[in-house]
């Protein structure tokens, strides 16, 4: 057999194993798998370095099929290749219990990287994983001993580049020149309901260059030495991050070539068995993989350990020459938290005026960024507001080119072994970028914004939960008390919204010694992210010899403080910088004669994840008169106050623009109003 012959034999096993898979399942996308097979062979066999049978080894390329909905085709490549994905597992296609899902997973399949579907996350999630590689290599590496040194590669879809989140990802990695990112865009004209000339019409390739990007065209999709020579050329380019158009044709062969049709809908008995005749391939049997083109792919294994052995072998000089920086990757790598990496993090003293906790979260990382370097991130150009600068740790950009300068740099310098992302105002981006630099590996990645603005960042927030990223969300401002900004900065519902999504702890500390605990919480967590809302304004820092010890937060919600004799009768509970409120007005109770208990919750994930034992000790069922408050809708409270017990929170309406303490009287979220509400439940 030629060398030609088995090239499209092999091209044709991916088709068709995609196209049998959608059709059994009679549920997918058989259009994308058609017309970009022949690139992700080129690239699978030619430039990918990978490892079958170690799909975690770190110095392996990543790929990323940010156009999710073509997951057969990913499932294709990762069977023939010899991942853990059996050709029984892909006749599950999108069935219950599968490995092979309707869209990549993380954690589920493997050789996923990460969890796509949603356009252009994908984009920006590669985005992430090059500033990953880029960092690490220029930590670690040294002359001629180098440990990491792989790219990331992408297929994008026209979908994915109309999404926002690709323009703010590409954008910012023009800017930061990722010459080690590779995009294939699979340029086919269609979208999901119609052709691209009903939506997209700009040049994309010149939209890339603005950005900063190197463009080459690949006029015919089926033309497998321009894919060769187009990803030669982007490898060689290591200054631009490259953008491939190819030309493909949606469903190529089948009856809807070239039609929206072959986009997300099986193409039935009859077009399958008409793809299939003119593309030569037999009708029967389905999921055929000829012997000749099982075993070029699985070359992949051989090539995979040959590669992997020679890294480990490198791995072994460098660590005998560099013992310290070895001990530190290998410990990033496996997620390894380094001895005594918060044993600086302050008690802060007692003190009525205190500090905003975005103050207080700001003097935490700055306590444990210099033992813990796997702390990286930034914020949407807000770091001046959200304290999340790590203080000489220098910023992730390009080293400094003759006749640049680095005005704005803190002091550390420019170069990708800074540690302070820039993202620009990109919220979107940012959420998705530092998800790729968690699933990466070797990165506590973290991303800032006020609270309001997690508005734009819920869909990587929700895939970060969905695929497990040990990454942290620092949102700030996290009230009306910002003040006169007004309600377009204020947020009301963000907290409700935010608690409704599985799998992601937030954590709302009530002064700067919950804060600590909080950050602690939030570094120790692993397969979960963790999201911190902070005050912007000022709260009373705790005596903790007359309330109990922060470290409570970490059952999510614990008795504060409790009634003088005997058991309450009334409980108030609130979160963040309300806690100062209900301390105050229990003063007020209880200097009444009324038996009161104050319960901080900062975090309702850790407090249900307590024991049912434990959550009645706090919140005893025979106490009925109970009281929460907190600076946001009511949404989800019932389940703790109960049928009985009452609510101050914002009911119908927005914020306002006025200085802080006035909106707090016109709300209602004052010590008289908290006490009368609270004497109302007892009659």
């Amino acid at each position: 057999m030629s060398d030609d012959t088995l090239d499209q034999q092999c091209i044709d096993t991916l088709r068709f194993l995609s196209v049998d898979m959608v059709q059994k399942a009679n549920s997918g996308h058989p259009g994308l798998p058609l017309g970009a097979a022949p690139m992700a062979y080129v690239l699978w066999t030619r430039f990918l370095k990978h490892h079958p049978k170690n799909p975690l080894w770190p110095d392996r390329d990543r790929f990323v099929l940010s156009a999710g909905h073509g997951s057969a085709l990913l499932y294709s490549l990762l069977h023939v290749t010899g991942y853990d994905l059996s050709l029984d597992d892909i006749k599950q296609f999108r069935q219950w219990g599968s490995k092979a899902p309707g869209h990549p997973e993380r954690g589920h399949t493997a050789g996923v990287e990460v969890t796509t579907g949603p356009l252009g996350q994908g984009l920006a999630n590669a985005v992430g994983m090059a500033i990953a590689e880029a960092h690490l290599a220029a930590r670690y590496n040294r002359d001629g001993q180098s440990v990491v040194d792989h790219h990331t590669w992408a297929i994008v879809s026209d979908g994915d580049l109309m999404e926002g989140v690709a323009s703010e990802a590409a954008s910012l990695a023009g800017h930061l020149r990722l010459g080690k990112l590779i995009c294939l865009y699979d340029n086919n004209s269609v979208t999901l309901s119609a052709g691209t000339d009903m939506t997209f019409s700009e040049d994309r390739a010149k939209r890339f260059e603005a950005y900063g990007w190197q463009t080459i065209s690949v006029d015919d999709g089926n033309d497998l030495a321009a894919i060769d020579a187009a990803l030669t050329s982007a490898r060689a380019e290591t200054s631009k991050p490259s953008l491939i158009l190819v030309r493909t044709h949606l469903g190529y062969g089948s009856p809807e070539q070239d039609s929206f049709k072959a986009h997300g809908s099986p193409l039935g008995v009859a077009d399958v068995k008409k793809t299939k005749e003119k593309l030569g391939w037999p009708v029967e049997p389905p999921f055929l993989v000829p012997a000749p083109a099982l075993a070029h792919f699985r070359e992949a294994l051989t090539e995979g350990a040959k590669a992997e052995a020679q890294w480990k072998q490198r791995s072994d000089v460098y660590a005998k020459a560099f013992p310290d920086a070895a001990r530190e990757l290998q410990q990033r790598l496996a997620g390894e938290l380094p001895s005594g990496w918060d044993a600086d993090i302050p008690v802060f003293p007692t003190d009525a005026k205190g500090m905003a906790t975005r103050v207080a979260g700001g003097k935490v990382m700055n306590a444990i960024c210099a033992k813990l370097p796997a702390l990286c991130g930034g914020s949407a150009d807000l770091d001046p507001s959200t304290f999340t600068a790590l203080e000489g740790q220098g910023d992730f950009n390009p080293p400094l080119q003759p006749g640049e300068d680095s005005e704005g740099s803190d002091g550390g310098g420019w170069s990708y072994a800074g540690r302070n992302v820039h993202f620009g105002v990109r919220e979107h981006a940012m959420g998705a970028i530092v998800n790729g630099l968690a699933a990466h590996g070797g990165f506590i990645g973290y991303g800032s914004t006020f609270l309001i603005f997690s508005d734009y960042m819920r869909p990587p927030i929700r895939l970060a939960a969905l695929m497990g990223l040990h990454l942290i969300h620092i949102f700030t401002h996290d009230s009306l008390a910002l003040g006169e900004d007004g309600p377009t900065h204020q947020p009301i519902e963000q907290l409700a919204n935010l608690r409704a999504i599985p799998k992601l702890t937030l954590i709302r500390p009530g002064d700067a010694n919950e804060t600590a605990v909080a950050w602690k919480v939030a570094i120790e967590t692993r397969e979960r992210p963790v999201l911190l809302a902070l005050s912007r304004q000022a709260l009373a820092t705790l005596d903790r010899t007359r309330y109990a010890s922060a470290e409570g937060l970490r059952r999510g919600a614990y008795v504060l403080s409790d009634a003088k004799v005997g058991t309450p009768s009334l409980i108030l509970i609130a979160s963040g910088s309300e806690v100062s409120l209900i301390v105050a007005a229990a003063d007020r109770l209880q200097a009444d004669g009324i038996a009161v208990r104050c319960v901080s919750m900062p975090s309702w994930d850790l407090f249900e994840a307590q024991p049912q034992s434990y959550r009645d000790d706090v919140l005893p069922p025979k106490v009925t008169a109970r009281l929460a408050v907190e600076l946001g809708v009511e949404q989800g409270w019932s389940r703790y106050v109960g049928d009985r017990g009452d609510m101050l929170g914002i009911v119908d309406r927005f914020g306002a623009s006025a200085p802080a303490e006035v909106l707090l009287a016109q709300y209602g979220f004052t010590v008289d109003n908290v006490v009368a509400r609270a004497k109302k439940l007892l009659g």
